[in-house]
C-alpha cells in the first residue's frame, strides 16, 4: 500500500501540475498580469498545500521537529534542486523585480525565522502572528504590483496570444491544485511510512523524505513551466513558495501550537540563508541562472544531504 501511494501520488502531481500551469498562464494573459506575479502568488500557494497540511498537522500532533524541518527542508530543496534542475534544462532568466524585491524578501523571511527561533528558543504564538502579519503585507505588495502591471499593459493586448476560456482556466486551476494537494499528501504518507520503517528521526525525515515529498509539486510545476517556456512562472513559483512556507505555513503552525526551535533547526535555517545568498549572487551579474550554476546547486544539496544522514 505504501508503494501504491507513492506511484499514484506521483501521477497526480505530474498531471495536476500540467493542468495548473496551463490554467494559470492562460489566466495571467487574460488578466494582463505578469506570469512572475502569478507564480509568486497563486501557483506558489497551490504548490505549497502539502507543506501547509504536513506542518499544521505536525504542530497539532506535537511533532515540532517535523513541522519546522519540513518547511526549512522544503525551501532548501526548492532553491537547490527545483531551480537547479530548471537551470539545467534551459537558461533561467531572473526578472529585475525578483532580484530587487522578491529574493531579498525570501532571505529576510529566513533570517527572521532564525532570529526569533534563536532568541525565544521556540516559535510561540507571538512569533506566529508576526509571521502572518508579514505574509499579509507581502500579499498586498504582490496584488499592488499585479494591478500596476495590468494598468501598464492596458491597450497593448496581443490578439495572437492563445488563451483558454475562463471556465476552462478555472477548471484547470482548481482541478490541478486539488490533484497537487492530494498527490503530494499521498507521496508524503507513503514515503514517511517507508522512512520510519528504517528508524529515521523526525528531524531527518522532515529535512529529507518529507521535504522532498512536499516539494514535489514545486519541482514538477516549475519543470513543466520551464518546458512550456513560462520561465518567469518557474522561478516565481520557487521564490513565492519559499516565502509562503515560512511566513504562512510556519506562521499558522506556530499560532496554533508553539514549537520548540532546536539547535538542529538553527543549523538548517542558517543553511537556508546561506544557499539563498548563493543563488542570489549567481543571479546578480547577468540576471539569469545557467547550466554551471545548476550543477553547483545540485552538488551543494547532495553534500548537505550526506551531512544530514551522518548527523542522524
Amino acid at each position: 500500500m505504501m508503494y501504491f501511494f507513492l506511484v499514484f501520488g506521483f501521477f497526480l502531481l505530474i498531471k495536476g501540475a500540467d493542468f495548473f500551469v496551463d490554467g494559470s498562464s492562460s489566466a495571467a494573459k487574460k488578466l494582463r498580469i505578469p506570469p512572475l506575479i502569478i507564480g509568486m502568488t497563486i501557483v506558489a500557494m497551490g504548490t505549497s498545500l502539502p507543506e501547509t497540511s504536513v506542518s499544521v498537522s505536525a504542530s497539532i500532533a506535537g511533532k515540532n521537529e517535523l513541522s519546522i524541518s519540513n518547511a526549512v527542508g522544503s525551501n532548501i530543496f526548492n532553491l537547490m534542486v527545483v531551480a537547479g534542475i530548471c537551470s539545467l534544462l534551459c537558461v533561467l532568466p531572473i526578472e529585475k523585480d525578483a532580484l530587487k524585491r522578491d529574493f531579498p524578501i525570501s532571505i529576510a523571511a529566513a533570517a527572521a525565522l532564525l532570529g526569533m527561533g534563536s532568541y525565544f528558543g521556540r516559535l510561540n504564538r507571538f512569533c506566529g502572528i508576526i509571521l502572518l502579519i508579514a505574509f499579509v503585507a507581502f500579499l498586498y505588495l504582490m496584488v499592488h504590483s499585479a494591478f500596476k502591471a495590468r494598468e501598464a499593459s492596458a491597450g497593448n493586448e496581443d490578439d495572437e496570444i492563445k488563451t483558454l476560456p475562463v471556465w476552462r482556466c478555472l477548471l484547470y486551476m482548481t482541478g490541478g491544485i486539488a490533484a497537487i494537494g492530494i498527490g503530494g499528501r499521498m507521496v508524503v504518507d507513503g514515503a514517511s511510512d517507508i522512512a520510519s520503517a528504517f528508524g529515521m528521526s523526525d528531524n531527518l525525515i522532515g529535512m529529507t523524505v518529507v521535504a522532498l515529498g512536499t516539494s514535489l509539486p514545486e519541482l514538477v510545476t516549475s519543470i513543466v513551466a520551464a518546458r512550456k517556456n513560462e520561465l518567469d512562472m518557474a522561478l516565481g513559483n520557487v521564490i513565492g513558495s519559499n516565502i509562503f512556507n515560512i511566513l504562512f505555513v510556519l506562521g499558522v503552525a506556530a499560532a496554533i501550537s508553539p514549537m520548540s526551535f532546536t539547535r538542529l533547526n538553527c543549523i538548517d535555517t542558517s543553511m537556508l540563508i546561506a544557499v539563498s545568498a548563493l543563488v542570489f549572487l549567481f543571479c546578480l551579474p547577468k540576471k539569469k541562472l545557467v547550466l554551471w550554476n545548476g550543477v553547483v546547486m545540485l552538488s551543494v544539496y547532495s553534500g548537505y544531504t550526506v551531512y544530514l544522514f551522518m548527523r542522524n
